[in-house]
């Protein structure tokens, strides 16, 4: 029986969980002996011009080594030039536009969020560096502030000179009025999906050593590779003469893909120094340093028929990137191409608008363009079948695509390989008790409780593995001892990979787990390698994996032959036991350790880049159960069952795991997450006492169901997994907090569905009645 499928614990928990995890802090190697600490100088006001910047105080200051400006770094390569962006490392990615959008390293005439470095200082612990900060002396000429979409979209308030507005990527037709001609029913609404934090336990955190002209970074991040060759490029480097090394990484979420200009920085100030500097974040930096998510406001329009034929649908999107277009089009480009869901809808409009403001750049973060897309069509399809009077259970049964419909084109032009989001949507039915709990809901409403019931859906198809063309690698060697080592090009911070490609190489070797060492994360030993986001690292990663498991195995068939004597095909390796042997004969048996020792003192190995692979498009239904008490507006979730299908799972615990995370941080977008800002660009949410991160206390056990749906895009038959959960529960959420309250006259609660929110839209339904 293969190891595949079955419910295999994680064997990274026992060092994290006994002597604990390494992070970029934590580490003490003799590169590092006698770190300068680096402390960022951060503007505290949102757009204004420099005028004056003084040092000296500083530079006077105990402890104190070095205080940088941008004026100091005059030995970087010019920005690029406008419309191309830096590199990024991955094909068709994002990048950060250039010209006059461009962002440095450190302000120089201009700042344009709270939070934006003007100055590093080095000094020979945090602590004095924290005290010689405040002494760095910068005058700020205030100016307007551009916060929100109504004042980024003013074109008298500029935040970048030389350009004729604050939208800098634009696409997409005008609206087509004639498409929705032949609906019985239009319903139109403008959401907003609101910024988030994406708050990772561990924040940003670098350190960085130069030495005999090479530069060596130690970097919490998501892709070791990628990383090197961003430094590269913004430092003008030769990659060979970078080495990145990631340690223990405590979460991304996609806020750590690459490397941002505060770690580049720290980068620059080693080379600069010729010494070793170390960097980590407060949690006030994280919070209005570190990019943040989500951030669009959106314009639903929705037509079909009385019956719940859906027939045209019209999504545009105006997408708040913050003070830096570091994404550029990237993510409202995501969200078009899932506009339509898991729906048949014959016509499907989209088009967005990008827009700075003096806020936090936008990056990704977990989903990164898909959980908007399907918050969107979720809300429009409940919005649609409160209108005609059906249950949004039934509207969305009678618009699913097809399961005989695959491989299914989008009206938007994505190309779903295979699922069955019928049988989804009545399994979390049939799981949940649908029929008992509207019963419960009509006993309720009809006595007038105070706690009223809402149940909520959301189906949802998502993309993975979207830049699958740009691949990933492995590195399979069997050792003389018997045991195996992969070095991988994905980035483990927290999925399983250790445990997961473990168990390939047992699956196909037979080689036990205990003696599978996995290795990543060091770019001289894994030179080439793309990482860890967008759901990504099995069907890349692991195939990669899976292949050069393959390849190390007919090496082996050769030279078990040889020693054996025997025909190639007459020998067969029992997976169980590791041992080679001529078919019908154990008593010839060779285990590992013996062949690898034939192929010399290197062992076996075999090297794969796996770029055969496209994107997948798992899928699912999410029902949430959530209580309202209509007098306090406070929401309470009850219950949340699930379908994510994400094609062959390879091992449950690490599935499970991955819903369970996502599923947490969709409900926590849903009811209580938002980083707000001031009409002056100051955040009021910038501590932990103020941006409502979600906790145990405010989540049910969750309901998972199991389905798998193979994929023929990759020879495991997976999809991934990563960020389902963050895509189907945050509209279910919403919606079943829309539905406790809709009987009062309440059609829309904008996320989070605060208690002052929900009450409010109570209030302002009665009175309305």
């Amino acid at each position: 029986m293969s190891i595949l499928g079955t419910r295999v614990v994680r064997t990274e928990d026992p060092r994290l969980l006994t002597a604990g995890g390494t992070y970029v802090d934590d580490l003490r190697v003799p590169e590092l002996a006698g770190a300068a600490r680096v402390t960022f100088v951060r503007s505290p006001v949102a757009h204004a011009r420099i005028t004056g910047l003084d040092t000296s105080a500083a530079l006077a200051a105990p402890g104190v080594l070095a205080v940088f400006t941008a004026q100091d770094m005059d030995d970087l390569p010019p920005p690029p030039p406008d419309g191309e962006g830096g590199p990024d490392g991955s094909e068709g990615g994002p990048v950060p536009l250039g010209g006059p959008w461009a962002e440095p390293l450190l302000a120089a005439d201009r700042v344009r969020f709270v939070g934006e470095p003007v100055a590093i200082v080095l000094t020979s612990d945090s602590y004095q560096g924290e005290d010689a900060a405040e002494l760095v002396s910068v005058d700020y000429a205030p100016l307007p502030a551009v916060v929100g979409f109504a004042s980024a979209l003013n074109p008298q308030a500029l935040l970048f000179p030389g350009t004729d507005s604050n939208v800098p990527v634009s696409a997409g037709p005008a609206a087509d009025g004639a498409a929705f001609g032949g609906c019985d029913v239009v319903i139109e609404h403008t959401i907003e999906n609101q910024r988030l934090a994406p708050v990772p336990l561990e924040g940003r955190a670098a350190a960085a050593g130069w030495a005999d002209g090479r530069l060596t970074v130690w970097l919490s991040t998501q892709n070791a590779q990628i990383s090197r060759f961003i430094l590269a490029g913004q430092l003008g480097l030769d990659p060979a003469a970078i080495r990145v090394i990631t340690p223990d990484v405590g979460g991304g979420f996609g806020a750590k893909v690459g490397l941002d200009r505060d770690g580049i920085t720290v980068a620059w100030a080693a080379r600069r120094t010729g010494r070793a500097v170390r960097w980590a974040e407060t949690r006030r930096e994280n919070l209005i340093g570190m990019t943040h998510g989500r951030a669009q406001r959106q314009t639903l329009t929705l037509g079909g028929t009385r019956d719940g034929r859906l027939l045209a649908y019209r999504l545009e999107i105006i997408q708040d990137t913050g003070a830096y277009p570091r994404m550029s089009g990237f993510l409202p480009s995501l969200t078009s191409l899932m506009a339509v869901g898991p729906y048949r809808i014959p016509h499907v409009e989209t088009a967005f608008r990008v827009v700075v403001t003096n806020t936090t750049p936008i990056s990704a973060y977990r989903g990164a363009g898909r959980p908007e897309a399907t918050a969107a069509i979720e809300r429009a399809v409940d919005l649609f079948a409160a209108e005609i009077g059906m249950d949004p259970a039934e509207v969305r049964r009678r618009n699913l695509i097809p399961a005989g419909s695959f491989p299914y084109t989008t009206a938007s032009g994505a190309v779903y390989d295979s699922g069955d989001y019928v049988r989804a949507l009545d399994a979390v039915l049939a799981g949940a008790g649908y029929p008992a709990l509207r019963e419960e809901q009509a006993r309720r409403r009809e006595r007038g409780d105070v706690l009223q019931l809402g149940l909520g859906l959301a189906s949802y198809v998502e993309i993975t593995a979207g830049d699958a063309a740009a691949g990933e690698t492995a590195r399979l060697v069997v050792h003389g001892d018997g045991s195996a080592t992969v070095y991988t090009g994905s980035s483990a911070h927290g999925q399983g990979h250790h445990t997961a490609w473990a168990m390939l190489v047992q699956a196909e070797l037979g080689i036990p787990m205990a003696r599978v060492a996995v290795i990543h994360g060091d770019t001289d030993v894994i030179p080439q390698g793309v990482g860890t986001y967008a759901s990504r690292s099995l069907q890349l990663g692991g195939v990669a994996v899976h292949m050069a498991a393959l390849d190390v195995k007919e090496q082996a068939r050769r030279l078990a032959a040889h020693l054996l004597e025997a025909s190639e095909a007459d020998l067969e390796l029992d997976a169980g036991s590791g041992i080679w042997q001529v078919r019908g004969d154990p008593a010839t048996g060779q285990t590992w350790a013996e062949v690898a020792r034939h192929a010399g003192p290197d062992g076996l190995a075999a090297a794969v880049e796996y770029t055969g692979g496209r994107p997948t498009f798992p899928f699912g239904t999410h029902l949430a159960v959530a209580e309202v008490d209509t007098e306090t507006g406070q929401a309470r979730l009850l219950r949340l069952v699930t379908v994510d299908d994400a094609g062959t799972v390879v091992n449950p615990v690490l599935a499970e795991g991955q819903r369970h995370g996502g599923i947490a941080q969709g409900v926590a977008q849903a009811l209580l997450e938002e980083m707000v800002y001031d009409d002056d660009g100051n955040p009021l949410t910038s501590t932990l006492a103020d941006y409502a991160i979600i906790t145990a206390a405010e989540l049910p056990s969750f309901e998972l169901l199991a389905s798998e749906t193979p994929t023929d895009i990759n020879p495991l038959g997976a999809k991934g997994i990563g960020e389902a959960g963050t895509i189907g529960a945050t509209p279910a959420t919403q919606n079943a907090v829309i539905d406790a309250v809709s009987h009062l006259g309440v059609r829309h609660i904008d996320m989070p569905a605060t208690p002052a929110r929900v009450w409010a839209a109570i209030s302002a339904a009665k009175q309305a009645r």
